[in-house]
């Protein structure tokens, strides 16, 4: 189960596990916003959203973009095909790795198994494909706000 956290100013920072947000309250630097209805862990409700007491700056974060993840392709794409817009389970590379695609943001989309296997070791156009949304570099928001 994660957990997100937010900053003093209520933006979203990060989600954490549930250890480290017990750890968080623990040490008296995150309070509970929302926690689970009527469950525990010792005297702390089990949080859903914690806030940080402190402000934390956060210009990392927008002086560069995100990493790659496949995580943040689910995230990005909403668990659609960026094909069809049906479920979607599989990263697809929209130029092939054997063809020197590689994991970046502007080359990943989420597939379902038939596209996927429809498109193979193909480009979408040799495929037939064609993509519903460019991929694009997500902003963080789209990362760390809630599902």
């Amino acid at each position: 189960m994660n957990v997100l956290v937010l900053n003093a100013s209520y933006e979203p920072l990060q989600q954490v596990d549930l250890r480290h947000a017990i750890r968080m309250l623990v040490r008296g630097v995150a309070v509970v916003e929302e926690a689970e209805e009527g469950r525990t862990i010792g005297r702390y409700p089990v949080p859903r959203v914690l806030r940080l007491v402190r402000y934390v700056a956060m210009r990392w974060r927008y002086g560069r973009r995100p990493p790659w993840s496949k995580r943040g392709v689910h995230l990005r794409d909403r668990g659609l095909c960026g094909y069809c817009g049906k479920r979607g389970h599989t990263i697809d590379h929209v130029v092939p790795q054997s063809r020197g695609g590689a994991d970046t943001w502007e080359n990943t989309v989420l597939a379902c198994g038939r596209c996927n296997n429809r498109k193979g070791n193909r480009t979408p156009a040799e495929a037939g494909l064609k993509l519903r949304v460019p991929p694009r570099v997500p902003h963080w928001d789209e990362l760390f706000g809630r599902r």
